[in-house]
């Protein structure tokens, strides 16, 4: 008699347990926090105000963190920036009370466009990121938005903050906060460090050159990536930046491989897998993310420029397909 195999929880479904968050000063008032692979968010003090990174995906969840940050200074929260629109990143952000919510000019395109179907999508893959989903007030709109670059000036002798685009590749908004006197980046998911990348809304080939070459080029010596530890010196920041890209050349080549040869996007997924999972299989969200990563860059390979659309329903189906 043949057994049957159980089949994969679905994305993340069945991770239920609760993960160690770390709160991590990388210098003079300048603050991330971290959990085993969960999304990072991080705060910068400026001279009598805060400037908040990231949301997390409900107003609950952001009210942990912001009480971590409350041991450490009282200031308000002026500035809340969201460097991209998926959900687990912005829809915690009424419980910030910004006087401004700042995102690239695209990332409220992508809001109006996609953010209802992202929302479910992202709280059936990932239901326990989604604490007192009720509290959520609806989709977040950014008051303030920008095409290439905008500063926050932090008042006294603490420099300023920059946001830049630098072009797109996670999704077609994706910004970085640089801190050029404190040589800190906050790469929001265009760099993971030790975690693995979620492509499902990607420009993979921009990506994987261009744009990584940009974030390269800041020369930063401490970088927050999307997941992850921080990375807390040229080293660990030059390899961050390397992991991902070679991720990313992986998954492209594997998958173009499959397209150009006639064969499916099953093909495709299994090449992909065997290629990335003996380095990166066992890292945060390697295996919810696959399916999701190599459909995308299959339609990219088909000639689909723009991503198609994310709902609960297509994920199933994508999951079901490919696994």
């Amino acid at each position: 008699m043949v057994g049957c195999v159980a089949p994969k929880p679905f994305a993340s479904s069945a991770d239920l347990d609760p993960k160690d968050e770390r709160f991590v000063e990388l210098a003079d008032g300048v603050y991330a926090l971290t959990a085993e692979g969960d999304p990072n968010v991080g705060a910068i003090e400026g001279e009598d105000f805060l400037v908040c990174i990231e949301a997390r995906a409900t107003p609950k969840a952001a009210r942990r963190w912001l009480g971590l940050l409350r041991e450490h200074t009282d200031k308000p929260v002026r500035h809340l920036v969201l460097t991209h629109y998926h959900a687990v990143r912005t829809l915690g952000a009424s419980a910030f009370d910004a006087a401004e919510v700042i995102t690239h000019d695209t990332t409220r395109a992508l809001i109006a466009e996609r953010g209802r179907e992202d929302w479910l999508s992202e709280y059936g893959r990932m239901p326990r990121l989604f604490e007192e989903p009720a509290g959520i007030p609806g989709l977040t709109w950014p008051t303030v938005t920008f095409s290439d670059r905008l500063t926050i000036p932090l008042g006294g002798d603490r420099g300023e903050v920059e946001l830049r685009f630098c072009g797109r590749g996670h999704t077609a908004g994706d910004i970085v906060v640089w801190l050029p006197h404190q040589r800190i980046l906050f790469a929001g998911d265009l760099v993971e460090s030790q975690a693995a990348l979620y492509t499902g809304d990607a420009f993979h080939d921009e990506w994987a050159t261009s744009t990584l070459d940009r974030v390269a080029a800041l020369g930063a010596e401490q970088l927050v990536g999307g997941r992850g530890a921080p990375a807390r010196d040229r080293t660990e920041v030059d390899a961050a930046i390397a992991q991902s890209r070679h991720f990313l050349d992986e998954l492209r080549r594997t998958v173009g491989t499959a397209h150009v040869s006639g064969g499916t996007v099953k093909d495709a997924f299994e090449s992909a897998r065997a290629a990335l999972a003996p380095r990166y299989g066992r890292w945060p969200i390697f295996e919810h993310c696959l399916p999701f990563n190599v459909q995308r860059y299959w339609d990219e390979c088909d000639g689909v420029a723009w991503p198609r659309i994310w709902t609960a329903d297509r994920d199933r189906e994508v999951w079901a397909a490919l696994q």
